[in-house]
């Protein structure tokens, strides 16, 4: 259940009402007060600002109880959540003041010139003369925006402004947000390499399966930079982190594991192929109509390349009937598909990643008596695998050694960096993926892929503290 924070100004008739009443008002209408700040005092008369914690659902039941007392006059109603939002997230602020002719020559014209110049003689001096070395522009079309859908570039724009606010708050990458108004693949792929110049890394976000797959496919190919969509991989790296902890925990290796995954979109596909590359020796790819198997034949490109390995199973089935034995359950699809009895039918000590947003593809509390390491998307359980754990680290590293791309051994490695957070000592059922703000991970994600990036042959610079 998502839960909102709404400010409510209230005042209070004192000869009617006293504040015990409005509070067992709100209790009742499963509001829970958070914080109380007076704003104008008095004997007689006083008015409150009451920070109330409070689900989607019994927001409208708590602001009706109260206009309903006897003495409440209800002021004003804000939701803490859109008032951060007034106005976006971001800004851009200079880091040279502007504050007399002199400074103002230096940093345009004239003196602007000579650095315009330089550039021009060698294009690779834009890495150190402009902002391209430490920026990355976070591009949707808003065809996929969280588990909203197809909601468009306008109302996507603010999840796009929060991602520019984790790059810099975490790894201090300074991220733009562009949303294009164009659902058109080859559009899109023209207009992202026009605007590429003056960027070192574009993150692809929030866009359908499968038109996601050639978009990025055709960036990176055609592009001398980064180029990493953060709904596929992002999540996969996190997956396969979580993964190697929960393995760890029940005692049982990669590549004797039997995994079934369910949602064969953007971010399954890439599940898939990270858990591959990690080792993984039995694999069961299931979609909405059943088992994706060797040797089939689909619409779906990327379902023929997976059709087409050999870890893949033959065997066709449901979800529910593949399920029986399994290892392991990673589910990127949609809640409710699955119940107790469909966990223990599992192997035993089984490890279920359920990460349809916001409600899982079973619910924690039926399946944690079933299921020995339990992983959701949200953050209101343990285990959460959110892929702000990877993006932040992964482009630090990526800008710092300028990457010409990234590859699968950047992936896998920054997915080891993620899991080596954790210690022996403090891995256990309900800790396998460390928290987003933990600053190891970025430090530690960053030293892997530039690491892996160099060992692969798509730096172009060697970092200092690698030397």
């Amino acid at each position: 259940m998502a839960y909102n924070s709404i400010i409510v100004r209230v005042e209070l008739n004192h000869s009617e009402i006293n504040f015990g009443e409005v509070a067992s008002a709100i209790s009742l209408a499963k509001g829970d007060i958070t914080s109380i700040d007076v704003i104008r005092p008095g004997s007689d008369r006083s008015v409150r600002d009451i920070t109330i914690d409070v689900s989607d659902t019994a927001e409208a039941r708590v602001v009706e109880g109260l206009k309903s007392l006897k003495g409440v006059e209800v002021v004003n109603v804000s939701d803490r959540t859109f008032l951060a939002h007034l106005g976006g997230k971001i800004s851009v602020q200079p880091k040279l003041p502007v504050k007399n002719r002199d400074d103002l020559s230096r940093v345009y014209t004239p003196g602007v010139a000579r650095v315009c110049t330089s550039i021009h003689e060698n294009p690779q001096k834009a890495y150190s003369l402009t902002i391209k070395r430490n920026t990355v522009a976070v591009i949707t079309d808003g065809t996929a925006v969280l588990g909203l859908g197809d909601i468009g570039p306008y109302a996507a724009a603010p999840v796009m402004e929060g991602k520019a606010m984790l790059f810099k708050q975490l790894a201090d990458v300074d991220a733009f947000p562009i949303c294009l108004d164009t659902t058109d693949t080859e559009e899109i792929i023209r207009t992202i390499k026009a605007i590429s110049p003056i960027f070192g890394g574009i993150n692809l976000e929030d866009i359908s399966s499968p038109r996601c797959f050639e978009i990025e496919t055709r960036l990176a190919e055609e592009l001398d930079i980064p180029v990493f969509h953060d709904d596929q991989h992002g999540t996969a790296v996190v997956v396969v982190a979580g993964l190697i902890n929960a393995l760890k925990v029940v005692g049982k290796r990669m590549e004797h594991i039997r995994v079934v995954v369910n949602g064969i979109g953007a971010a399954g596909v890439s599940i898939c192929k990270m858990l591959l590359a990690a080792g993984v020796k039995q694999l069961v790819p299931v979609d909405r109509d059943g088992a994706i198997v060797r040797g089939g034949s689909y619409p779906n490109p990327m379902w023929n390349w997976l059709a087409e390995q050999p870890q893949v199973e033959e065997t066709p089935g449901s979800l529910k009937e593949l399920l029986t034995g399994a290892d392991v359950f990673i589910g990127v699809s949609r809640a409710g598909l699955l119940n107790a009895e469909d966990v223990q039918r599992m192997a035993p000590n089984n490890i279920v990643f359920a990460m349809a947003n916001p409600n899982p593809e079973i619910a924690p509390e039926e399946a944690l008596p079933h299921v020995r390491v339990f992983a959701t998307g949200r953050s209101d359980y343990p285990n959460q695998i959110n892929n702000v754990l990877v993006f932040p680290g992964m482009f630090r590293g990526a800008l710092d050694c300028r990457a010409t791309f990234i590859n699968e051994p950047m992936k896998l490695a920054a997915a080891r960096a993620i899991a080596s957070v954790i210690s022996e000592g403090e891995r256990n059922e309900q800790y396998i993926i460390p928290g987003i703000f933990n600053e190891e991970v970025v430090v530690r994600v960053r030293r892997a892929v530039v690491e892996a990036a160099i060992l692969t042959g798509v730096a172009r610079r060697t970092p200092p503290d690698f030397r």
